[in-house]
């Protein structure tokens, strides 16, 4: 097993610049004529492009930098991770869009669906079709749509993809998966063993790290010596326990991670894009057909855009009962419609069914709000 030499605060620090160390990583794999398919969305099948040898990539969306020069096409009272993914690829500012070969887009809101159309005036983008609801008619054409990404794969790259080339990936992917879910399993320890912005920094840095084969081992040491130091009694004092749900976060929005936790709390669990609903569920490997396992597992993702959305309560209720979570924070982004509107039935469930409290904060990716977050977020957790 791979040992960590380093002591955690500088694990944590580096997982939290790996976005920017692995710009150069991706400008090399290109230069060896790997691959490099970028992506925005949790729904991504990632496996099918991992098959053929490619680099996948989260690209850039989570910064203010790019909005004023998005605005320019864009409405300016259009959701902020929408302008912020549109600006970063007219502006060429996001490295991993200017050397990714396809961008693969899926047509989950509708603000996201028109600006991929404006996106493909300037880049190779592939939209998959996503079904708004899990029934069994939507995850029939959902497989479809996995098998229709292959077959233009191989296509645009001249490549086979066998079953064995995607169960590979499948196998290498759960990997992963299940040592994230270990890393953050650590949190249903309390006290806690590292605060929440350091899990999330691991989280977050992760899907930036462009070679999946090495993540296991990196996150399975990583853990051990969080375990061994908890053991040793190198712990967080006992705060109130947060867990975060709503819209994707990362960049800009970890102010709300700090106005939590400099405010006395920490957040214990994510249940967003960058947390459990990247990693909870895996492929089944065994399964006899390989793209229906796959539609599975990406389809049964509990994001609000589905119709119904069952799977974010399950999710919930358990990770509430699990972390022992003491209140629900709910960070939507400004103008994201289906979050915003879902957020009703998740008050209810959070305050009725679990009688826990419960916030609901909207903001964007400016530094304008701080202030009020943190007065807020303070008298949130004072509550506590």
């Amino acid at each position: 097993m791979m040992e960590v030499i380093k002591e955690l605060p500088q694990v944590f620090a580096d997982f939290a610049e790996q976005r920017k160390k692995s710009f150069l990583t991706v400008k090399e794999l290109k230069d060896k004529g790997v691959p490099v398919v970028g992506a925005y969305c949790t729904y991504f099948p990632k496996e099918i492009a991992m098959a053929m040898g490619a680099a996948t990539v989260g690209l850039c969306s989570t910064s203010d930098e790019t909005i004023a020069e998005a605005e320019r096409d864009l409405p300016k009272n259009l959701c902020p991770l929408i302008k912020s993914s549109y600006g970063f690829a007219k502006t060429d500012k996001c490295p991993y869009f200017y050397f990714s070969d396809v961008v693969v887009g899926e047509t989950t809101c509708d603000g996201k669906k028109k600006m991929y159309e404006l996106m493909q005036e300037f880049k190779d983008v592939y939209m998959m079709e996503l079904p708004n609801s899990q029934s069994e008619r939507g995850l029939a054409f959902w497989k479809e749509e996995i098998i229709a990404f292959k077959h233009y794969l191989e296509k645009k790259f001249n490549v086979t993809i066998t079953d064995e080339d995607v169960r590979r990936a499948v196998r290498e992917e759960n990997a992963v998966r299940r040592s994230l879910k270990r890393f953050y399993s650590t949190m249903r320890h309390e006290p806690t063993p590292m605060t929440g912005h350091d899990m999330f920094k691991v989280l977050y840095g992760t899907t930036f790290k462009l070679d999946r084969s090495v993540i296991p081992a990196e996150i399975d040491a990583l853990t051990d010596t969080i375990e061994k130091e908890y053991a040793a009694g190198k712990r967080q004092d006992k705060k109130p326990r947060i867990l975060i749900t709503g819209c994707p976060m990362g960049g800009a929005t970890e102010k709300v991670i700090r106005a939590i936790e400099e405010n006395g709390g920490v957040v214990v669990a994510y249940e967003n894009c960058t947390g459990t609903k990247n990693v909870e569920r895996l492929v089944d490997e065994e399964a006899e057909d390989i793209y229906q396992a796959l539609a599975e597992r990406y389809l049964a993702i509990g994001c609000s855009v589905m119709t119904p959305n069952p799977n974010r309560y399950e999710s919930l209720d358990s990770l509430i009962d699990e972390y022992h979570v003491d209140g629900v924070v709910e960070m939507v982004l400004q103008a994201c419609h289906t979050y915003s509107v879902e957020s009703k039935s998740i008050r209810d469930f959070v305050t009725k069914k679990k009688n826990i409290p419960y916030i609901y904060i909207e903001t964007d990716y400016s530094t304008t709000d701080v202030g009020q977050l943190s007065t807020r977020l303070a008298a949130f957790v004072e509550m506590l």
